[in-house]
């Protein structure tokens, strides 16, 4: 009986949650959904690619929530009426398959309702990361790719494409700083809270003498931004260098100057690119991060309250700690919310949910 009444609990307990997603969606998305159904219906909208595009990206994640919404009603109302069936027939067998139904579908509700805290306007956005070494030399560049491994693993995780677009190897061993761009639905939304600085304390593998290091590098997240943003770059303001590629590649990068370095000299902003055999190519992807940048710049500007980001930040130190990651100690912090765990692997293979979810529910 107990265990029927706990099951009955939990069924009333998602019907509520998933009514509450429903009127959400019925508020404040159904109308959206016919608005970007009219318009890809219009001759006007079809002269600009890139903005069709992110309309049927739009279109494709609304339809999807609301298919979400249906399903997991459905399951859960099945899950009443087989409950309805076991106690009658006293199966537990029934039971069994009901949990399990109502635990899967607990966890779909679960994702869906995190999807409600990504209210940015480029939350559902491809995004960028770009991963920068601290002092420290053979230990922070190692430190820096341990990061760069987390986030494509995080990637793969999700089922989002991730590429590396540049990479810099460290002299001995690691990276002095990586660009990955992360391509899926809400990839800006779900990563953009890791911007700040991860600090590594550990025995240093570097150190003949086993002694305790402690190593800093800094992540930065940023949306992709469509060509439809207008941003003034004036080109007096560029000094564009070619370079030989570096890293792993093959004969190619050592004969041909493909990779493609950009600076923005009135903020000092760097962007480049190395990961495709034209130059051209290079060239506009290291462009396109650029103009991603100046925007986030520039809405970092209008927000105040919101701490300095990449561009005009001090040295990669005690400051603007975001987590600890304490090997030696087998010990993972998100000084932000406190969330803390012993399984030190599981995030470095990353499983990084955990502070992602408890900094967006922080409102971070």
């Amino acid at each position: 009986m107990l265990e029927t009444n706990l099951i009955n609990n939990k069924i009333h307990n998602l019907l509520y949650r998933i009514k509450l997603q429903k009127n959400i969606f019925d508020v404040s998305e159904k109308n959206r959904l016919e608005e970007i159904e009219d318009k890809l219906k219009t001759n006007e909208v079809w002269k600009y690619t890139e903005q069709v595009q992110l309309l049927r990206k739009e279109l494709s994640l609304l339809k999807d929530i609301n298919k979400q919404i249906d399903n997991i009603t459905k399951i859960i109302k099945e899950s009443a009426l087989l409950l309805e069936l076991a106690i009658n027939e006293n199966d537990k067998n029934i039971l069994i398959d009901i949990k399990f139904e109502l635990d899967n579908s607990e966890k779909l509700l679960e994702k869906l309702e995190l999807c409600r805290m990504f209210s940015g306007k480029h939350d559902y956005y491809n995004c960028y990361i770009d991963i920068q070494a601290g002092s420290g030399g053979t230990e922070a560049q190692d430190w820096a790719n341990m990061l760069l491994r987390m986030y494509l693993r995080w990637g793969e995780l999700h089922k989002f494409k991730t590429e590396i677009i540049d990479e810099s190897a460290g002299e001995i061993a690691g990276i002095k700083s990586a660009t990955i761009n992360i391509i899926g639905n809400y990839a800006h939304g779900w990563l953009r809270t890791e911007t700040g600085i991860h600090r590594l304390v550990r025995k240093s593998p570097f150190d003949s003498g086993g002694r305790r290091h402690t190593s800093f590098s800094s992540v930065f997240v940023y949306p992709e931004i469509n060509k439809n943003i207008n941003i003034e770059i004036n080109i007096k303001d560029l000094r564009i260098d070619v370079y030989r590629a570096s890293g792993a590649g093959g004969q190619h990068v050592n004969r041909t100057e493909s990779a493609v370095r950009i600076t923005h000299l009135p903020t000092n902003i760097v962007t480049q690119c190395q990961n495709d055999r034209s130059q051209h190519k290079n060239k506009d992807k290291a462009m396109k991060q650029l103009k991603a940048k100046l925007y986030e710049l520039e809405i970092k500007k209008k927000q105040i309250e919101k701490k300095q980001q990449e561009y005009i930040k001090s040295d990669i130190n005690w400051g603007n700690q975001i987590r600890s990651y304490i090997l030696d100690d087998s010990r993972i912090k998100d000084l932000r919310t406190g969330i803390e765990t012993r399984n030190t692997q599981s995030v470095l293979n990353g499983d990084i949910d955990k502070f992602i979810q408890a900094s967006l529910k922080a409102g971070l």
